[in-house]
């Protein structure tokens, strides 16, 4: 014990010169210690930069993009000055009761290749409740024009033939903007062909035959279509609503397939 005493009474000195040092050091406020303090923010780095650094999350098969981008500001531009215009005029004129007869007509219609894509997807249920649909709102609803089977508990299920590709492993192809029509796809795009083949063909209600002598119940159908779209051109409020509504409808689409 006598031998290790001066080691000790070193060690304790040794320590007490280091607390003192370190009391008596000032430590240089280099930044990290407060590194918010130092951080510099670009002014630049807005919403658009944002999002801009997140579109790679957004990527869709899209190799005619240059093209793609023109239809669609034409449709921009055709449904601010033209469609949206023609539809407030629609609305302005027509009762509201009436508007709803329209669309509870043309729905109607639309129950049609429903039902056949249904049954191509061998989706009994669906099938059987499309179905009764197609009764109740033909004959109690007077052709359509009012839609009692929803009230029965049958609601609207919406089957197209660009589905029924996709339901069978069909790939969706490269990315489409339509003139008018909007988002697309070449699947779907070709099932926009088949479905209006099938109501051509099945010419449910005598519609189809009728509109060849009078195109203005096509234009009825449209003007009601896009009264009842509640999407805006622009209402994203973003200079990168191509790329959101190109992902937007692509993942939408897998949904509806998936279902």
């Amino acid at each position: 014990m006598a031998k290790s005493y001066p080691a000790l009474v070193l060690f304790t000195a040794l320590l007490s010169c280091g607390a003192a040092s370190a009391q008596s050091t000032t430590v240089d406020d280099d930044g990290f210690k407060q590194p918010l303090r130092e951080l510099k923010f670009n002014p630049g780095l807005n919403q658009r930069e944002f999002e801009r650094s997140t579109l790679s999350a957004l990527e869709v098969h899209d190799p005619l993009e240059s093209w793609n981008r023109r239809v669609y500001h034409f449709n921009y531009r055709f449904d601010q000055w033209v469609f949206l215009p023609v539809v407030d005029g629609y609305r302005y004129v027509t009762p509201g009761f009436v508007q709803k007869g329209v669309t509870n007509f043309f729905s109607n219609l639309g129950d049609v290749p429903n039902l056949v894509n249904s049954a191509l997807q061998l989706k009994g249920e669906r099938a059987m409740n499309t179905t009764a649909r197609l009764l109740f709102n033909t004959t109690l609803g007077v052709a359509g024009l009012w839609d009692p089977a929803t009230l029965m508990g049958l609601p609207k299920q919406r089957e197209d033939f660009g589905q029924t590709l996709g339901f069978y492993g069909s790939p969706a192809g490269p990315y489409l903007m339509l003139p008018i029509l909007g988002p697309s796809n070449l699947r779907d795009t070709t099932g926009l062909v088949v479905d209006y083949g099938i109501n051509q063909q099945i010419n449910y209600l005598n519609v189809s035959e009728t509109s060849s002598d009078h195109p203005e119940i096509i234009v009825l159908r449209g003007i009601d279509q896009r009264a009842t779209t509640s999407f805006r051109y622009g209402q994203l409020n973003s200079p990168f609503e191509y790329e959101k509504l190109r992902f937007f409808y692509t993942e939408s689409r897998k949904l509806q397939i998936a279902e």
